[in-house]
């Protein structure tokens, strides 16, 4: 018998899952399609579910490093407006007691313009503009 996979969607744990979902909802300019204060929130991306989750205390210690291997790139039409929100949802946290990384300088890739920067947990994102 084959695994029958109905969807796939990306999960990423944080241990401030209130400060994380205010970035998610100023860098995609959207609210959660789905949220559980304190415990999940759920964002609608086109070809992706993105869920922020706060780990049970039985599992925390699973998720203390800062950043893993895991990358989320998004395609976008315009890298500098992608930027700029970045930079909306990292001053949108200026309260918050967290350091996050610069953004990078931008690069050419194969596929196109990109540039690493990092939500509030350290996880990398790569914002990427496809040659046209």
């Amino acid at each position: 018998m084959n695994l029958v996979c109905k969807e796939a969607f990306l999960a990423l744990a944080t241990l401030h899952i209130e400060r994380s979902t205010q970035f998610y909802c100023t860098l995609l300019a959207i609210a959660p399609i789905q949220e559980i204060p304190g415990i999940y929130a759920e964002f609608l991306l086109p070809g992706l579910k993105l869920g922020l989750f706060s780990p049970n205390a039985a599992h925390r210690a699973e998720f203390m490093a800062v950043g893993g291997a895991m990358s989320l790139c998004l395609e976008v039409a315009q890298l500098e407006v992608a930027i700029a929100q970045v930079q909306a949802a990292h001053a949108a946290l200026a309260d918050a007691d967290v350091t996050l990384p610069p953004i990078g300088e931008i690069t050419m890739a194969s596929h196109g313009r990109e540039v690493y920067a990092y939500d509030p947990d350290g996880n990398r994102l790569i914002l990427h503009e496809a040659r046209s």
